[in-house]
């Protein structure tokens, strides 16, 4: 079941550069169904089924955003750098989870409370440079001993979790959904091409895994999934957004304003025609919002045709991500539909 597969990705920890606990999972759930597995130099787990000499490159990144100890003072606290795109007010008095080298360890992110404020203080917020994380510590020394140290990395505490309506919440749906995806994809699918699964690192800092893995298989076209933002709750409106959740996955167009990604028109067709020759319904994205893997992957060698297919998900990047578990369904029968055939690339 795509759920319990979510389930799985969410639950597991992995922000960029350390995601190793997220290739397990993977890697343990394409056991069978691929002919290789294997992992380069960056750390991308990249899964191969051999067909023809046509190479197609389905991108999912595997990292989340998260945070990176910088500092312990003297009284035993933690201060931190986030990696990837935090909104500062998210984090303060969370619970985390500090991957030390003894095994992990809870903590909780702390600050000036809101008592000993005063009003412009209030108005302003904890900003992060202000935060710290209390691991119960009394000293450096007993810091230490829980084997946390200089970089050592800090995921949310949080679990995945069920709403109504097939709907769901947890932590890192970006991208764990877009794994799920893809990893759901390669179960299920039969192709003629070679199609190779990249579950990319280090995404949510730069879409450095999908640089370095494009270049290497050098594809004759790419699909990244990924997830995207909805304009179907308060606070947005469907004129900025104009997608909604359980209405379908989401093919990209154009993301972040053309600043990131123009998507190859040949490629957004071939999936359109998938979608309409299987009665799938799909949503289509013009965004201004930010971007994925498949930036980097068109931008790669002389161009690479490329677009993505996104989930909707609420609230990204925060701790209670949402998103319509058939929004994922509907993205892997959307693969497995297309790549039966070439697109006019």
């Amino acid at each position: 079941m795509v759920k319990e597969l979510l389930r799985k990705l969410s639950n597991a920890h992995g922000v960029s550069g350390s995601e190793g606990s997220v290739f397990a999972v993977i890697k343990k759930e394409l056991k069978g169904y691929v002919d290789e597995i294997t992992e380069d130099s960056m750390g991308n787990l990249i899964a191969v089924k051999h067909g023809n000499k046509l190479k197609v490159m389905l991108a999912a990144h595997m990292d989340e955003i998260g945070l990176m100890v910088k500092y312990i003072d003297d009284k035993g606290f933690l201060r931190f750098i986030t990696l990837g795109g935090w909104y500062a007010p998210t984090l303060y008095n969370q619970r985390v989870i500090v991957h030390g080298t003894k095994g992990d360890r809870i903590g909780v992110i702390g600050g000036k409370p809101p008592h000993m404020m005063d009003d412009e203080e209030r108005k302003k917020g904890v900003k992060v440079d202000e935060m710290f994380i209390d691991v119960g510590a009394q000293n450096r020394d007993e810091v230490a001993e829980l084997g946390i140290e200089i970089g050592t990395p800090i995921t949310i505490d949080r679990e995945f979790a069920e709403l109504s309506n097939n709907r769901v919440t947890g932590k890192a749906f970006d991208n764990r959904a877009g794994v799920a995806m893809l990893i759901k994809t390669m179960q299920k699918m039969k192709s003629p091409f070679t199609v190779y699964a990249v579950f990319t690192v280090q995404e949510e800092v730069g879409l450095k895994g999908a640089k370095t893995s494009a270049f290497t298989i050098n594809p004759d076209w790419a699909v990244a999934t990924d997830v995207t933002i909805p304009g179907d709750h308060p606070g947005i409106e469907m004129r900025d957004a104009a997608i909604e959740m359980g209405k379908g996955p989401v093919i990209t167009i154009v993301d972040s304003s053309g600043r990131g990604l123009i998507a190859n028109r040949k490629v957004v067709q071939w999936l359109k025609n998938a979608a309409e020759s299987h009665d799938i319904p799909v949503q289509f994205e013009v965004g201004t919002g930010g971007t994925t893997d498949a930036t980097s992957i068109h931008l790669t060698r002389g161009g690479i045709p490329s677009t993505t297919i996104s989930p909707p998900a609420r609230y990204i990047h925060s701790p209670v991500e949402v998103l319509d578990i058939r929004d994922i369904e509907g993205g892997v029968n959307l693969l497995v539909a297309a790549l039966k055939v070439k697109p006019a690339v």
